[in-house]
């Protein structure tokens, strides 16, 4: 046996407000509905929770979670980084869009981030010219990326990322119409975008299989992160489930779902794990009224540890958040309490649930009945 920890969450938006407190921030004006300025998110936080210092250290946004890569030091850190990197002005006609300064990308390195997946619905807010300095920032920064580029062909290839003994983690990213990625934004031979789902059909599963295969190589574990689905409502549709299966049995060992604003279901598969919707991260939402019963405050970090020979999962543990003063706070008692309630009703469909470890930390159980072995493709 040969375990690897890796880290993964839900969507980490380090744009608009969020930007506004780091050091060098982009020109705050915006063109929303409800507001002119990112400034304006920054003041619904400090409303709601008290004042915010600005500017803050490198390192601010992700409090608490430092201390967990501290302590489990996992060996991959995988998030979807849902805004553009870039001060370009071509902003796109979408009535949100999102970006950071470049000069403000050490709040990534900060936190020893190895990979950044692309394929989502936030990526290309400030055009093709945001997209092309989001990857050259990204690069600079010596931190690996997936599921967009210049091309078709770039916006499909892995990331890879070393893990020890010779083994690799390879990160493919792909996003859906349903998580509110334009088709329009998809990669083409002749146009940069993101890898594209058009459907979450048995021929688009096979296209991904075939991806992966040409790949994948002897002892690497592969990692599907799939942007999909809408913000709110815990509901897992049957062509998700098929869709994650399939790519389980092509040689999947870990998926990674998101878009939703809070965590959903989680499933072991055949000795693999599959998390349909990992919830929110880092954004600057404190403060926004509405969808309260859904708790979009609180977050999970995602430790899953590997078998790097096999693929199988050994352990999965959780370590519940709250995003507070835009940074990530360890979560009280009673809201660990409320995730694990959580994670055991939505769980239960698929025999998994929650288990409390000590300072609110949470293991996921699940029923081996349901499971079985499948051979490496």
């Amino acid at each position: 046996m040969n375990p690897a920890t890796l880290f993964i969450c839900g969507d980490v938006m380090t744009g608009r407000g969020i930007d506004q407190i780091l050091p060098r921030p982009c020109n705050p004006a915006i063109r929303e509905h409800y507001m002119d300025s990112a400034l304006g998110y920054v003041q619904l936080a400090e409303k709601a929770n008290g004042p915010i210092p600005r500017p803050v250290d490198a390192g601010y946004i992700w409090g608490h979670a430092l201390e967990e890569f501290e302590r489990l030091r996992p060996q991959a850190r995988i998030i979807n980084l849902e805004t553009a990197v870039t001060c370009s002005e071509d902003r796109m006609a979408k009535g949100i869009n999102y970006r950071m300064n470049p000069a403000n990308i050490s709040c990534l390195t900060a936190a020893g981030i190895d990979c950044c997946v692309l394929a989502n619905n936030h990526v290309l807010d400030w055009g093709m010219s945001g997209l092309t300095e989001t990857l050259a920032t990204l690069r600079a920064a010596a931190i690996k990326t997936s599921g967009a580029g210049k091309i078709e062909k770039e916006a499909w290839e892995p990331a890879v990322l070393p893990l020890s003994d010779n083994h690799r983690a390879i990160v493919f990213s792909f996003g859906a119409e349903t998580s509110g990625i334009p088709p329009a934004w998809a990669a083409t031979g002749t146009k940069g975008g993101v890898a594209f789902l058009p459907d979450l059909s048995e021929r688009t599963a096979k296209r991904i299989v075939q991806t992966i295969r040409s790949h994948k190589q002897p002892g690497d574990l592969v990692v599907a992160s799939v942007h999909w689905g809408g913000n709110w409502g815990y509901g897992i549709s049957a062509d998700e489930v098929r869709f994650a299966h399939a790519l389980i049995n092509g040689g999947v060992d870990l998926f990674h779902g998101h878009s939703s604003h809070h965590p959903k279901g989680i499933e072991v598969f055949h000795e693999r794990l599959i998390v349909y919707g990992c919830g929110d991260f880092i954004n600057d939402y404190e403060g926004i009224g509405g969808h309260e019963e859904f708790r979009g405050d609180l977050g999970l970090m995602y430790f899953p540890t590997l078998d790097a020979d096999t693929g199988r999962l050994l352990r999965l543990e959780l370590v519940p958040a709250q995003m507070k003063r835009l940074r990530v706070q360890r979560a009280s008692a009673a809201d660990s309490s409320w995730l694990r309630t959580l994670l055991d009703r939505e769980g239960r469909r698929f025999g998994t649930w929650a288990e409390a470890m000590a300072d609110h930390r949470i293991k996921l159980q699940w029923s081996k009945e349901r499971d079985s072995r499948i051979p490496n493709p």
